[in-house]
C-alpha cells in the first residue's frame, strides 16, 4: 500500500512541473504568434503573457481539451466508422427512410448524388 502512494507522489512531482512548463511555453507561443501576425492583419491590440494564458484557458473551455479526439465521442474516424457500420446494417427500406429524413431535416445541405 505504501509503495503505491509513493509512486503516485513521484508521478505528481514529475508531471506537475512538466505541465507548468508546457503551459508557460504555450503561453509564450500564443503571445508571439498573436503579436507578430494579428496586429498587422486584423488591426488588433497586442497581448501580454497573462492575456495569452487566459486565451488558452478560454479556448480550452470553449473547444475542449488539447488531446487527440477532443471529446467523449471519440475522434472523427471513430464516429465515421460507427456511422458506416450502422449504415451497412440497415436494409434498403431503412436506408430510404433515413435518406428521406435527412433531406427533410437538412434541406439543401449535403445533397449527394445517387450512384445506384
Amino acid at each position: 500500500m505504501m509503495n503505491r502512494n509513493f509512486n503516485r507522489g513521484k508521478k505528481f512531482m514529475f508531471f506537475f512541473p512538466v505541465a507548468v512548463l508546457i503551459a508557460a511555453i504555450l503561453g509564450y507561443v500564443v503571445m508571439y504568434l498573436w503579436n507578430s501576425i494579428l496586429p498587422e492583419v486584423a488591426h488588433t491590440g497586442r497581448l501580454s503573457y497573462w492575456q495569452a494564458l487566459g486565451l488558452l484557458v478560454l479556448c480550452r473551455i470553449l473547444f475542449g481539451n488539447f488531446n487527440k479526439g477532443g471529446h467523449r465521442g471519440g475522434g472523427f474516424r471513430e464516429r465515421a466508422q460507427k456511422m458506416r457500420a450502422k449504415w451497412d446494417s440497415m436494409n434498403e427500406e431503412e436506408r430510404a427512410k433515413f435518406k428521406d429524413e435527412y433531406k427533410r431535416r437538412c434541406g439543401g445541405w449535403g445533397h449527394y448524388r445517387n450512384k445506384e
